[in-house]
């Protein structure tokens, strides 16, 4: 799948990327380096951003509920049974 990818881009860099209806004009083809190396340094910049922002004011929003179900020493756990 990366060698894939590798040649994907290869053929994207070498020849451009042109419009969906295959019409054969240098017109329309679109520059590899400055379109898609700027959209996805914006995407990946967009993504940290998230994750940052996740991580830093709400780290346990993506927690299971029951880490914040008090601890109860009196009672033991369904789960835990005695042999």
């Amino acid at each position: 799948m990366a060698a894939l990818t590798i040649v994907h881009l290869l053929f994207l860099h070498q020849t451009g990327s042109n419009n969906p209806l295959g019409i054969k004009a240098t017109i329309n083809i679109v520059p590899f380096h400055i379109y898609h190396t700027y959209k996805d340094v914006v995407g990946f910049v967009v993504l940290l951003r998230t994750l940052t922002f996740i991580a830093l004011f709400y780290p346990n929003i993506l927690g299971d509920a029951e880490n914040f179900i008090p601890a109860n020493p009196l009672v033991t756990p369904i789960h835990i049974k005695p042999e």
